[in-house]
């Protein structure tokens, strides 16, 4: 999730170990949340790809937590050592890493929460990547905890939280039987389908299923009381990388990395031609036209690859969007 969310967690779950210490802890917990999206740094301008190969890779696997813990110890102890010792410094530091890759499993990205054991991402599409509601119930429960100096608050909103989550997984539930009944009503046999949620909240879902080569995306809204809504969206042509031609104008390997990070749902951008984008993603959960992608670059006589992105939205795009999150009706273009 969003790293501030990262952080809290982390903060939450070394409160509820700390007794006197529980203003410390919380800093220990918080960076040490913020540790494992220390992945991000890893790029290169000779390979612009290079920061999708290790994003959520190994930094995020739980078998990294202890080393993780350790190194967010190196750094932190000499601000600390007058006041905590090693033993406590690295259980606030153990507990601050340990869900961080976890939490992001969660999302839709994909993590490698099992590496190397299993060298496939992890994405149970339960909440967003980011989702005020969860981020606000941890940080009340952080906040009252500084503030009070217990760690009861702390433990009642991982609680909650973790009841969100629960949430997430029958919110994604519903809104899979929903897909599923849609494609069926279409006459559709499904050869793949993703559910996922929009930016946010738990109510608004994107379905995207894959039949007979083509790619479809509809918005699926699972009202918390009730209130279950389809929104029909576009179709386009699933690419496949082999479909390219040979003078495509890509770096060599850049699509299969690209395929592989995008897991194998690909899709050209409807106004920049050149663009391969990534159709998990889309600013409206009815709608083809991806956030991210790659695009041919000439570099001199070798061919290159960059990537790029698009999360251009217009007013009448927002207006859409909050209308079929409120469940009111939508025409669509």
């Amino acid at each position: 999730m969003d790293i501030v969310t990262q952080g809290l967690l982390g903060a939450g779950l070394a409160q509820t170990a700390a007794g006197r210490d529980l203003r410390l802890a919380t800093v220990v917990g918080f960076a040490a949340g913020l540790l494992p999206d220390a992945d991000a740094l890893v790029r290169s301008d000779a390979d612009p790809l290079l920061f999708l190969d290790f994003h959520r890779h190994f930094t995020h696997a739980l078998v990294f937590v202890p080393v993780g813990a350790a190194l967010a110890s190196l750094v932190l102890w000499p601000f600390v050592r007058r006041r905590l010792t090693v033993s406590r410094l690295y259980l606030y530091a153990f507990l601050g890493c340990a869900l961080a890759g976890a939490l992001d499993a969660c999302t839709s990205y994909g993590t490698y929460l099992f590496w190397p054991f299993l060298d496939e991402p992890v994405a149970w599409r339960i909440i967003a990547i980011f989702d005020p509601v969860f981020s606000l119930i941890l940080l009340l429960g952080v906040g009252i905890g500084v503030a009070t100096r217990r760690n009861s608050a702390a433990r009642i909103s991982l609680l909650l939280a973790g009841a969100y989550l629960g949430l997430g997984v029958w919110q994604h539930h519903r809104a899979e039987h929903i897909a599923r009944a849609l494609a069926a009503e279409r006459g559709h046999s499904i050869e793949r389908l993703l559910v996922k949620p929009t930016l946010g909240n738990l109510v608004l879902w994107r379905s995207l299923y894959v039949a007979d080569g083509q790619l479809f995306a509809d918005g699926v809204r699972c009202g918390l009381t009730g209130g279950e809504r389809v929104y029909p969206g576009e179709s386009r042509p699933l690419l496949q990388p082999g479909s390219l031609p040979p003078d495509a104008g890509f770096k060599l390997g850049d699509i299969e990395r690209f395929t592989r990070f995008a897991d194998g749902l690909l899709v050209r951008h409807p106004t920049r031609p050149g663009m391969i984008g990534d159709a998990r993603f889309a600013m409206l959960p009815t709608r083809l036209r991806p956030l991210w992608g790659i695009e041919p670059v000439a570099t001199g006589a070798v061919p290159g690859t960059r990537f790029v992105t698009d999360r251009s939205m217009s007013e009448d795009e927002r207006g859409r969007f909050v209308d079929m999150l409120l469940g009111r009706p939508v025409v669509q273009p």
